[in-house]
This record gives structure tokens, C-alpha cells and sequence, in this order.
């Protein structure tokens, strides 16, 4: 198998609101490089839905922030999977976080980067679904050689 030349990264609601709401942290750091096309970033429908309901009810300023960002970059959104696909989750996760994890499933990235603990804590999610999740400055520390030597 050919390793892919970019990352393929799926981000959860929470990275992308912590990204726009201030770009200075992990997150931020990881949608520059999304912007600059080091990585390729993948939400699901349900997770841009939560950013954007979040982003109107915490801070409705930030919007046009939210909007350039999803002109501009390349994100790719990839469907919600289907209800009756996501029952092998629904014993230890919300409907809607069983919906996300089968989305990123799907979605075959290298990574699924969250701040959520729930995923983060329970290590038969990342087993059970072959996902390795990591918060964004984990991400960020594992990827640092492969993106400085992309810069070169």
C-alpha cells in the first residue's frame, strides 16, 4: 500500500468551533494546515450542523469567521451514515456521537482528532472501530516531523 501524501484528517465539531473561536491553539493550528492543503480535513454533515448551531448560540460574531473558513478550505463533508448502521455504537455512545464515529469510519482517515473525552477515555471505541483518536495537540506532536518536512 502507498502511504498518501497527505493526511487524512477527520475533525470533530468541537476542533473546528475551538479553531474558529480562537486560532491561536491546536485546533487553529490544525485548520492552517488544513488551509495551506498539508492535510485533507473530513467532517460529517452532523458535525458541521453542530458547529454551525454552536457558533450561533456561543458567539453568533464569528459566523462570517466560520463561513470564510468553509469557502476557503478544503473540507471535505462526507454524508451521515445511515440510522440502522450505527446500533454496534449505541450501547456506550449517544445516538449522535454513534452517528459521527460511523461517519468517520466510513471516512477512512489516518486520523480522528477531538477534544470530546468520551471518545477520547473509552479505549473500545478507537479498537472496535479501528479510528486512532487523538486530541489536537497529540495530533499536532505525532504529525510535527511529517509537517515541518512538508514545508520543506
Amino acid at each position: 500500500m502507498v502511504p498518501r501524501l497527505r493526511p487524512r484528517v477527520f475533525l470533530d465539531s468541537n476542533v473546528v468551533f475551538s479553531a474558529v473561536y480562537s486560532p491561536y491553539g491546536p485546533p487553529g493550528i490544525i485548520l492552517l494546515h488544513l488551509a495551506s492543503g498539508d492535510i485533507v480535513g473530513v467532517v460529517s454533515q452532523m458535525v458541521l450542523a453542530e458547529v454551525v448551531r454552536a457558533v450561533r448560540k456561543k458567539n453568533p460574531g464569528i459566523l462570517p469567521v466560520l463561513r470564510t473558513l468553509l469557502v476557503d478550505a478544503p473540507i471535505e463533508v462526507v454524508a451521515d451514515p445511515p440510522i440502522k448502521s450505527v446500533g454496534r455504537w449505541r450501547g456506550g455512545l449517544s445516538p449522535m456521537d454513534a452517528i459521527i464515529v460511523e461517519a468517520a469510519v466510513a471516512a477512512k482517515p489516518d486520523y480522528f482528532v477531538t477534544g470530546d473525552h468520551h471518545f477520547l477515555d473509552d479505549t473500545s471505541i478507537a479498537k472496535d472501530s479501528g479510528l486512532r483518536i487523538v486530541t489536537p495537540a497529540d495530533y499536532l506532536k505525532r504529525q510535527g516531523d511529517w509537517l515541518a518536512n512538508a514545508k520543506t
